[in-house]
């Protein structure tokens, strides 16, 4: 009796530090996440994965990546070995269609009652089986207020004024969806003549953008380096508290709603494990610490009571709802269409077929000198030889 009760302690209070009874100390999970998006102990933040580490016993090996298509491309490899990943919500769906994840265990995960109603059930993963939101956020500009005027339009990344000095985004879907908005096109569209029209919308700014990035964005903006680029509400703390020249605007066309959340892939060798770490940070308490810190939005309104009044109070991290209804949200795109964006982001990064072309006849054309000079020494040779 007396060990019977002494295991019902333990599993009580492994369950309140986030640790289900299937879960085992010692085991090591390997976490892959967004670059700057969780709390690490620097500024006095809480050192999320030493935390979770030292409350459960489980250690956490964590990676970051810039973009969802370069964790796709990781998951569709084969080669990665991951048990928790936070993608956004287009690649969630992505990655349910496709048999990636794994369906979440929610007797593992009891603190799922804190996040909000409106995040449950999502296009994205009808039923909420596979995923729990992480963040959410928009989309918006950042300016360099010594240099630009307050801009109110995405109109701004195609200036010729600021030729050289824009940035825009490394990955297709963020960057055509702000070529959709421009051209008051849905965002979702399966109607290939509006990816084309978008797509010559973007080889026609081409020009004008200093380089296509991701993460890169602080260092460029912050040295002035670069005076215009999009990006995610929820980095607009970082850029606009490390600098008075840098501002940040959500465009009056409309912008991209997001939601990045947590999931496992069918492949991971500890599920049990990965879902105890879910657990951990659905906690209000850890939530709030962790997106005080992250500077993303969070999707449990128990947390905003942890949050600095700065933050909770942020319209930039909370947006208003004249905003939020002028906002659209990703869903995965049919594979035609998928495939179709690809191809063409690759002519925009290129230059456009035309260019590509010109590209290929000049690598052709060194490719026939190197030929016939090769012959006319082989030749040359054996007239000597002879």
């Amino acid at each position: 009796m007396k060990r019977i009760l002494a295991f019902l302690l333990c599993v009580c209070a492994l369950w309140g530090l986030g640790v289900t009874a299937s879960a085992e100390e010692g085991v090591t999970i390997n976490v892959y996440n967004w670059g700057e998006y969780i709390a690490n102990g620097t500024d006095d933040s809480m050192d999320v994965n030493a935390e979770f580490t030292r409350r459960t016993g489980i250690g956490v090996n964590y990676t970051t990546f810039d973009s969802n298509e370069s964790l796709y491309s990781k998951l569709a490899g084969g080669g990665a070995d991951y048990d928790i990943i936070i993608p956004s919500d287009y690649m969630v769906s992505k990655l349910i269609n496709e048999g990636r994840l794994a369906p979440l265990n929610f007797d593992n995960i009891p603190n799922y009652e804190y996040i909000d109603e409106q995040f449950r059930d999502p296009n994205y993963d009808p039923g909420s089986v596979y995923s729990v939101p992480y963040t959410w956020g928009v989309v918006g500009m950042f300016y360099n207020k010594q240099y630009v005027e307050e801009p109110d339009s995405w109109e701004a990344l195609w200036d010729d004024e600021y030729a050289g000095k824009i940035l825009m985004f490394d990955n297709p879907r963020d960057a055509f969806a702000i070529a959709l908005f421009r051209l008051g096109m849905d965002v979702n569209t399966t109607n290939p003549d509006d990816w084309d029209e978008a797509a010559q919308l973007l080889k026609g700014q081409k020009p004008l953008v200093q380089a296509y990035v991701m993460d890169q964005i602080f260092d460029k903006m912050e040295s002035g380096e670069a005076w215009l680029a999009p990006y995610y509400a929820g980095d607009a703390a970082i850029l606009v508290e490390n600098s008075d020249d840098i501002g940040f605007v959500v465009p009056k066309e409309g912008t991209n709603f997001f939601v990045d959340a947590m999931c496992i892939p069918a492949t991971s060798q500890h599920k049990a494990e990965a879902e105890a770490y879910i657990n951990f940070l659905c906690d209000p308490e850890v939530a709030g610490a962790n997106m005080d810190y992250v500077g993303y939005s969070t999707p449990e309104t128990a947390a905003r009571e942890y949050l600095s009044p700065e933050v909770a109070e942020s319209p930039i991290f909370y947006p208003d709802e004249e905003t939020l209804r002028n906002t659209q949200i990703f869903v995965n795109l049919p594979q035609e269409v998928s495939s179709l964006v690809d191809k063409l982001w690759a002519e925009v990064k290129m230059g456009g077929p035309g260019e590509s072309a010109v590209l290929v006849a000049i690598i052709l054309g060194f490719l026939a000198v190197y030929v016939a000079i090769i012959v006319y020494k082989r030749r040359k040779r054996k007239k000597e030889m002879e």
